[in-house]
C-alpha cells in the first residue's frame, strides 16, 4: 500500500514510503476474493437447507444468502488485513510498552500533581537503572525486541522469501544466558538448509558473535529454533552451592602436624626383623620327576640327531 506525498511547499519533491509490498497486496487480494466467493456459496447454501425446515423456502433461500455474504465479508476482510495485523505484531511489543506508560502517566495525573508524577517516574527509572536484577532483566528484553526487528530485516534483506514476497513469521522470542533465541514459522519456498547458509549473515546482521538453527519440531520442518548468541556463557564465573555445605573449621582447632618421611630410615630396622626370601621347595610326591634323556652317541656311525 504506497502512499506517494507529492511535491511540498518548499518545492522539494518528497517520496513514496511503503507500508505493504505490492505484491504481497495482490496476493492477498486474489486470495480474498477466492475465498469470498467459495463462503457464500457455501455458507449460504448450509444456512439456506438448515432455515428451508423453519422458513419458507424462497425466504430461506434469500436469509442463507445474506448469511453467507456476511460471512464471506469477513473471511475476505480477514484476509486483506492480515499484512496490517502482522505488521502490527511485529510492533506489539512497542506498541504495548508506549500504550502502558501514556496509560500510567494519564491516570497518575488524574489523582496526583506534576512534582509527584515526576517523583514516581524517578523513582521507578532509579530502581530499574540503580538494582542488578532488574537491569539485566530490562536489558535482556531490550535485546529480545532488537534482535526481533533484525531477524525480519535479514528475512527482507537477504535471504529469499516465496512468489508472493511474504516474510516468515517470527512467533515468539525469550532471552538466554548466551544471547536470545527465536521460533521462527517459514513461509512455503524457505527451508532450514536456506537459513543454515546464512548464518554468518544474520549474525552480523542481528549483532551478534555466532547464530545457530534447528528444527523445533521434530514432525513439521517448517517451525525452527533460531539462537541469536551475544556471548560464551561457558566462559562466565559460576557459583556452586557445594563450598556452602562444607561445615567451617574453627579458628583454634588444627590438624596434627605430622612429620613426612622424605627417605627411608634404614638404621631403625633391626636385622631380626627381616625374613630372609627362601626359595620354594618342589613338591615331588605331586610333581614327578623328569627322566633325563640320554645323548646319543655319535662317534661310530652317521649323525642322526636331525632326525630325533
Amino acid at each position: 500500500m504506497p502512499y506517494f506525498n507529492g511535491r511540498t511547499g518548499s518545492g522539494r519533491r518528497g517520496g513514496t514510503v511503503t507500508v505493504i509490498d505490492e505484491p504481497v497486496r495482490r496476493s492477498h487480494a486474489r486470495t480474498a476474493k477466492m475465498v469470498a466467493h467459495v463462503v457464500c456459496i457455501v455458507v449460504g447454501l448450509l444456512s439456506a437447507s438448515v432455515l428451508s425446515s423453519y422458513l419458507h423456502p424462497i425466504l430461506a433461500l434469500f436469509v442463507g444468502l445474506l448469511i453467507g455474504v456476511v460471512a464471506a465479508g469477513i473471511a475476505a476482510s480477514l484476509i486483506l488485513a492480515w499484512p496490517v495485523l502482522r505488521a502490527i505484531w511485529w510492533w506489539a511489543a512497542e506498541i504495548i510498552t508506549i500504550s502502558a506508560l501514556v496509560l500510567s502517566w494519564v491516570v497518575l495525573a488524574e489523582h496526583t500533581t506534576l512534582p509527584v508524577r515526576l517523583a514516581v517516574v524517578a523513582l521507578i527509572g532509579g530502581v530499574a537503572a540503580l538494582v542488578p536484577p532488574i537491569r539485566r532483566y530490562i536489558v535482556a528484553v531490550a535485546w529480545c525486541v532488537i534482535i526481533r526487528h533484525r531477524i525480519r530485516t535479514c528475512f527482507s534483506e537477504f535471504i529469499i522469501t516465496n512468489r508472493t514476497g511474504s516474510l516468515p513469521l517470527i512467533m515468539w522470542v525469550r532471552p538466554t544466558p548466551a544471547g536470545v533465541r527465536a521460533w521462527i514459522w517459514l513461509r512455503p519456498g524457505l527451508a532450514l538448509s536456506d537459513i543454515e547458509g546464512h548464518l554468518d549473515q544474520i549474525a552480523v546482521g542481528c549483532w551478534c558473535a555466532s547464530a545457530t538453527a534447528e528444527l523445533a519440531s521434530e514432525t513439521n520442518a517448517a517451525h525452527i529454533r533460531l539462537d541469536i548468541k551475544r556471548r560464551d556463557a561457558l566462559t562466565a564465573t559460576v557459583s556452586s552451592p557445594l563450598v556452602d555445605m562444607v561445615p567451617p573449621v574453627p579458628a583454634g582447632i588444627g590438624r596434627d602436624a605430622l612429620p613426612v618421611p622424605s627417605a627411608l630410615d634404614l638404621p631403625d630396622v633391626a636385622a631380626a626383623d627381616v625374613s630372609p626370601i627362601r626359595p620354594a621347595r618342589r613338591d615331588t610326591r605331586t610333581s614327578p620327576a623328569v627322566p633325563a634323556v640320554p645323548v646319543p652317541d655319535n662317534t661310530a656311525g652317521d649323525d642322526i640327531t636331525d632326525w630325533i
